[in-house]
């Protein structure tokens, strides 16, 4: 998700800053509570080679979780809450679904649950989403932007062409969470506020999937209401959906993801490409360093890298996925990053000990 309406190429899955009291440290929790944070002294997670050189490390939390919710593997604390960003998408669909939202394909439902890239296809299935439901453009809440999609964003600056609401990564949710509202017969104006009814249903419906009450509600970068978990409660949260029986609304947004991971993010995206490599495998990144995949009879994985960054999270993920058994050669693009130097390559990002085994 980006932070502001720019002319300016938005970052994947930008942050923007949490709701805030007084004080530095102090954040705004659910009820109107403040309470005052301090970072957990988590271990370090994955690492950065460089010509044999330890140049950087990257510190978080990582859980791995059965088919049944048990904790398998908790490194660093996984039961303090996070905000997972777009890694909370696959449930918030969920709760659209319940709401009435009845997507006229599986591209529809995996767009309304992903993140896309910004690439013509993408933005012409959420405009038709909302002509389908009466609606335009206009009537998004996320704030324009440029494709994330380099040969289209290249394409774009050289035809001068501004940002657009179609383009934002979230698009497809918003447009999603205002069909759920057409359906429903709830106002569309005001659908991002937090005390909507449809926004009171997605809330209701990510405590039940994590198991545990929503720990704070912040505005995330789209504009949307952003709900904290813990980790474990995220990775539980993603299992339920592909263990859920067929014809439920959980095992929906589970299988439209899966058959067309490109709507989910795009090309040359990881999840896109993850989902395609690992048969059944349900991945979705978000912003600030998270990740959450999870595999039927297997289990799940969730992550959060406390610096926030986007490189060491592959790596981390694929360790996860190893714990619960999925092939080291199907994981192999992805487990260890490249670092260059030159013409060549000169080293690589790979998980840390901790998380080896």
């Amino acid at each position: 998700m980006t932070d502001h309406p720019s002319s300016h190429r938005p970052r994947p899955e930008a942050h923007p800053e949490p709701a805030r009291g007084e004080e530095d440290g102090v954040l705004l929790l659910k009820g109107g509570r403040f309470q005052h944070l301090t970072w957990p002294e988590n271990p370090v997670l994955v690492e950065v080679w460089r010509s044999g050189f330890l140049e950087s490390v990257h510190r978080g939390s990582l859980v791995v979780v059965g088919p049944d919710g048990a904790v398998l593997l908790a490194v660093g604390d996984v039961e303090r809450p996070v905000l997972p960003r777009s890694s909370n998408k696959p449930v918030q669909a969920t709760a659209l679904l319940a709401a009435g939202w009845t997507p006229r394909s599986d591209e529809e439902l995996a767009i309304g649950a992903g993140s896309h890239s910004g690439e013509d296809g993408h933005r012409e299935l959420v405009a038709a989403m909302l002509v389908a439901a009466g609606l335009s453009p206009d009537d998004l809440g996320c704030p324009p932007a440029l494709p994330m999609h380099d040969p289209t964003y290249a394409a774009w600056l050289a035809a001068g062409r501004a940002p657009e609401r179609l383009a934002m990564n979230c698009s497809g949710k918003h447009a999603a969470m205002l069909a759920a509202c057409v359906a429903a017969g709830w106002p569309t104006e005001g659908y991002l506020e937090r005390d909507h009814p449809l926004q009171q249903a997605i809330e209701a419906r990510l405590e039940e999937a994590a198991g545990t009450p929503v720990a704070a509600v912040v505005v995330d970068g789209c504009g949307a209401p952003q709900h904290g978990l813990p980790l474990t409660g995220l990775a539980r949260s993603a299992s339920s959906l592909i263990e859920a029986v067929a014809g439920t609304p959980e095992r929906a947004v589970a299988d439209a993801m899966r058959a067309h991971p490109w709507f989910v993010a795009g090309t040359g995206r990881e999840d896109t490409d993850l989902m395609r490599a690992v048969d059944g495998l349900l991945v979705k990144g978000g912003a600030d360093g998270v990740h959450v995949a999870a595999l039927p009879g297997r289990g799940a994985v969730a992550l959060k890298l406390d610096d926030g960054g986007d490189r060491g999270r592959t790596p981390a993920l694929c360790a996860g996925l190893l714990r619960l058994g999925v092939p080291a050669g199907q994981l192999a693009p992805w487990s260890l990053t490249p670092v260059p130097g030159g013409n060549g390559v000169v080293g690589e990002v790979r998980p840390a000990a901790v998380l080896a085994g």
